[in-house]
């Protein structure tokens, strides 16, 4: 199940949240949390509801045993059987196909290519149960003594499929013990309505302008075609991955939890170093502190540690060359600007500075867009005009034209807009003011919901790109 999904809205989460509501204390209430977000999980795929809650449970082993050794160095083995364990099953589903394929590439071999059904969130909830048991032995956290409580954290339905990758540090005391104010509460469902509108009217309608230009069988339509396309993707996946975020940080907030924000408006940026602190940034910062940090940092073989993490970022992304290259592809970006062009960046205008990260962020999209590595060549020369190919296309301009506003509205919106006339209303200068922006604000969040149902019950894209992640 996903979110822009009618039957979730209108049925799956107001039956979650009157039963929520209806029962008085955190057990009942976080025993019907677990109960609907397996449900939520096992309606694609009910087989790997075994796989979720058998990851909980060794992690939940694992932490105990780091914490009944504590200050031992046998303690350190609970840390080593939950990344080795944990990143195997991760491998084993997600990798092992690509690996036995290189391999027969290589060496002419021909074992057989395993053929699974990737479990969804695997690399989410690996990421954040890893994370835990790492905390444990750190002492940032103490170790969960309820198993329920602990299979909690790891299946909340808001973030299993697509993140953010939460830790259990950000919600540990609210699992115990958390309460939802009216205002929180509303806040919540406005976040959610908003994310909801990201993706169902904006995301799902680039998406589809992307997946028209991007779909040749040879090459592009024309040079315009092929730059519309990947800024289509550009966008969509934008505003897909960020408008469920939303969703989930919204979601949080209606249940009483409190996750932290995975996008910072990543476009306005101007270099790519900032760009990787605005996107994704849940996975920024679990690589940052579990693998950068460990092994050096910026105190020693600081290009090292760079290249690993980019390797990681890209791989994590999928079984692919492309995610791979496309992960270098912005390690060494990051490379350059920390060892000469960062500095140029700082002192040119900064409308140029903006404009380089405009362009290297969309080369590395049409990266990632395209598996096939020999597509992915195609849309670039014709990008750049080789191969005897038309400037425009009639078909693409009358897409341009057809969803201008569409389009325009999505551009304005990358940047932080709704932000500035968010907080321009949330400091009204009368008791009226505050009536009226409260007024809007709901009148506007209604009409969201309404042409975000209404477009769900007659569109048939309505695609998740970081399902498959």
């Amino acid at each position: 199940m996903v979110f822009s999904n009618i039957l979730f809205i209108y049925l799956f989460l107001p039956l979650c949240l009157g039963l929520y509501y209806i029962a008085n204390k955190k057990t009942y209430r976080n025993l019907i949390l677990i109960i609907f977000s397996l449900f939520f999980y096992a309606w694609g795929e009910p087989v790997w509801v075994c796989l979720l809650i058998g990851s909980s449970l060794l992690d939940y082993l694992n932490g105990l045993f780091i914490g009944k050794f504590k200050g031992r160095k046998i303690a350190v083995l609970g840390v080593v059987s939950s990344v080795v364990i944990n990143l195997g099953v991760l491998a084993a589903f997600k990798y092992s196909g690509f690996i036995i394929e290189n391999i027969n590439m290589l060496a002419g071999t021909s074992f057989a290519v395993p053929q699974f059904d990737l479990p969804i969130g695997i690399s989410f909830y690996t990421f954040q149960t890893i994370s835990y048991t790492i905390d444990v032995y750190r002492g940032e956290v103490k170790p969960q003594k309820n198993f329920l409580d602990f299979l909690l954290f790891v299946s909340l339905f808001f973030q299993l499929v697509a993140g953010p990758i939460v830790r259990y540090k950000t919600i540990a005391e609210e699992i115990d013990s958390r309460k939802v104010t009216l205002s929180e509460f509303s806040g919540g469902l406005t976040r959610f309505i908003y994310g909801l509108a990201k993706k169902v009217i904006i995301a799902n309608c680039v998406g589809e302008l992307a997946t028209s230009s991007l779909g040749f069988s040879d090459k592009p339509n024309s040079v315009f075609s092929a730059w519309f396309g990947v800024i289509m993707f550009s966008l969509q996946i934008y505003y897909d991955f960020s408008g469920y975020s939303d969703m989930a940080i919204g979601l949080g907030s209606m249940f009483g939890f409190h996750f932290l924000e995975n996008f910072n408006y990543p476009y306005i940026s101007k270099s790519a170093t900032e760009f990787w602190r605005r996107w994704h940034i849940s996975l920024g910062t679990f690589f940052r502190d579990y693998v950068y940090i460990p092994m050096g940092g910026n105190r020693k073989h600081q290009i090292l540690n760079l290249a690993v993490v980019w390797f990681l970022t890209g791989l994590w992304h999928g079984a692919s060359w492309n995610f791979i290259l496309w992960g270098c592809y912005f390690g060494a970006l990051i490379v350059i600007e920390k060892l000469f062009l960062g500095k140029i960046l700082e002192k040119i205008p900064a409308v140029f500075s903006h404009l380089y990260l405009i362009f290297v962020a969309i080369i590395g999209w049409a990266m990632f867009y395209f598996t096939d590595l020999s597509y992915f060549a195609s849309c670039i020369r014709a990008m750049f005009g080789a191969g005897n190919i038309a400037l425009v296309d009639e078909l693409t301009k009358s897409q341009l034209l057809n969803n201008l506003y569409v389009i325009i509205i999505a551009l304005i919106l990358s940047a932080p807009v709704y932000k500035a006339i968010k907080n321009y209303t949330d400091k009204p200068k009368s008791e009226f003011a505050a009536a009226f922006y409260g007024f809007v604000r709901t009148l506007f969040s209604a009409v969201l919901l309404i042409i975000s149902s209404v477009l769900l019950v007659g569109q048939t894209y309505n695609p998740f790109l970081y399902y498959r992640f």
